[in-house]
This record gives C-alpha cells, sequence and structure tokens, in this order.
C-alpha cells in the first residue's frame, strides 16, 4: 500500500511504524493526562465538607422521605440533579440532563463499593412519574422541589455526600463540562477521527463541519436539527416505543 496517499478530511495515511512513533508520542501526554487526574482526585479527596440537614424530605414513588434514606445504608451517595421544565410535555424536557440520566441507568459498580445513587429532580411528582415510565429509568428518582442548595437550586450537576451515622455532609459538586464523567459516549467520541463534531473542537482543514455544541439536543426523526422546535425531541427518545413523531413538540406548550 502507498504510505502517500491521501484522503479528503481524513487524516494522512502512513506505514505502520510512523503511525507507532506518532501514537507513543501522544501516549506519553495522554500518561501525563491521567497522572495529573490521579493528583486531582487525591486533592478532590481532601476536600472539607459541609453538613446539611438529613432529615429533608425528597417526595418518591413511596411519597415523601428522608433524604437520609437515599443512602440505603451505605455510607456515600453520588447523586445527579436533573433540570425541569414546569407543564413540558415528555419530550420537552432537558436534553442535557437527559444525557447525562441516559448514562446513569444502572449504578451497579457502585453499589459494589458502597455508594449509592439517585437523581434529584426540581420538578413535581406527579409530572416526574410519567416522565420516568416514558423513558424506561429504573434508577431512583425524586422531586426536591423547594428545596435549597445542594440538593435543590441549580440543577445539571453531579454531587456527592458521605453519612456518619444520622448525620449527612456534602463532599464535592461539579456542574458544566464536570459532568461529562458520567458522559461516557462523549469521551468515547473524543477517541475518534472526527471526535464530537463540534464547532469548537480544534480539527483540521477538510474536517466535516462541525455542528454547536449540544448536537445530542433534539432532532427531528431523520437525525436533522430543524430551526423549528416542533418535531424534535432529545435523541434517546427517538428509541422509546411509541416515541415517532407527533404534531408538536414543544417545550411549554401542550401536554401529550
Amino acid at each position: 500500500m502507498s504510505g502517500t496517499a491521501e484522503f479528503t478530511g481524513a487524516p494522512p495515511v502512513a506505514d505502520l511504524a510512523t503511525w507507532q512513533a506518532a501514537r507513543e508520542e501522544l501516549l506519553r501526554r495522554e500518561k501525563a493526562h491521567t497522572r495529573e487526574g490521579d493528583a486531582i482526585a487525591a486533592a478532590r479527596r481532601r476536600l472539607p465538607m459541609v453538613e446539611i440537614d438529613g432529615t429533608l424530605e425528597v417526595t418518591g414513588p413511596s411519597g415523601p422521605v428522608p433524604f437520609l434514606a437515599l443512602f440505603e445504608g451505605r455510607e456515600e451517595l453520588l447523586v445527579y440533579r436533573h433540570m425541569w421544565h414546569d407543564g413540558a410535555p415528555t419530550q420537552g424536557q432537558c436534553e442535557g440532563c437527559t444525557l447525562s440520566a441516559w448514562h446513569l441507568r444502572d449504578a451497579v459498580y457502585l453499589h459494589a463499593r458502597g455508594v449509592s445513587f439517585a437523581i434529584l429532580c426540581e420538578g413535581p411528582w406527579e409530572e416526574i412519574a410519567p416522565f420516568l415510565a416514558f423513558m424506561g429509568y429504573t434508577q431512583p428518582w425524586y422531586s426536591v422541589r423547594g428545596l435549597p442548595e445542594p440538593l435543590g437550586g441549580e440543577m445539571g450537576h453531579l454531587t456527592v455526600f458521605l453519612r456518619r451515622g444520622e448525620r449527612v455532609f456534602l463532599t464535592y459538586d461539579t456542574t458544566g463540562r464536570g459532568v461529562e464523567v458520567a458522559d461516557t459516549q462523549l469521551r468515547l467520541l473524543d477517541l475518534t477521527p472526527y471526535g464530537r463534531g463540534e464547532v469548537w473542537e480544534d480539527a483540521p482543514d477538510g474536517w466535516p463541519r462541525g455542528r454547536e455544541a449540544c448536537w445530542y439536543w433534539r432532532t427531528d426523526h431523520t437525525g436533522a436539527r430543524p430551526d423549528d422546535a416542533a418535531t424534535t425531541r432529545p435523541v434517546p427518545q427517538w428509541t422509546r416505543p411509541g416515541a415517532g413523531p407527533v404534531d408538536h413538540l414543544g417545550r411549554h406548550a401542550h401536554h401529550h
């Protein structure tokens, strides 16, 4: 095979030895990145913690329960705080939180390490319940309507708590791109030649034109994201039973 062939919008073609040398150079950077991540995790373990009121009630399928119950007897608890648009139809809920919740459907390895998991949502339980049924979520969800930070308040966060007997402490919180630690398919896309396909990425000339960040937000049934949001919904909802195109999918318009 020729070592000089070129393809438009693709990496240059090289022989295996050339590729291996370039790969090893990048690997040195990746290992440094991993070591720095380990050092940051070590610093994270040394953060102070803040006591919160574990008797505050959150609302789940069985009604109000104290936040302390979400630990399920374990010492640690990780929660994702999910946004909510009041009165919106199921398909009108937050695209970014849908992305994260979709990746957090199984906590078996957290449980094995003594960490419980739950999703806290600022919506009213009577609206949350049908949403969970539609999406097929089985993780524990709770409404934190009206509660202060760090249970309610600003959503779109991963938040960590530690229990000491009946006392509860906040140990860590992150939002924005910090939440990507849970969004594993974004990290997998980072391994591919075309990455996430977002305009902010540093891509070589001739690469496929990137889309706006959050391309996983509403798309129509063809995969396109039209200007008119009335025919669109968050990506994973197209896979749900009965979730085909409907006449209106607006965020705050009508219930369906």
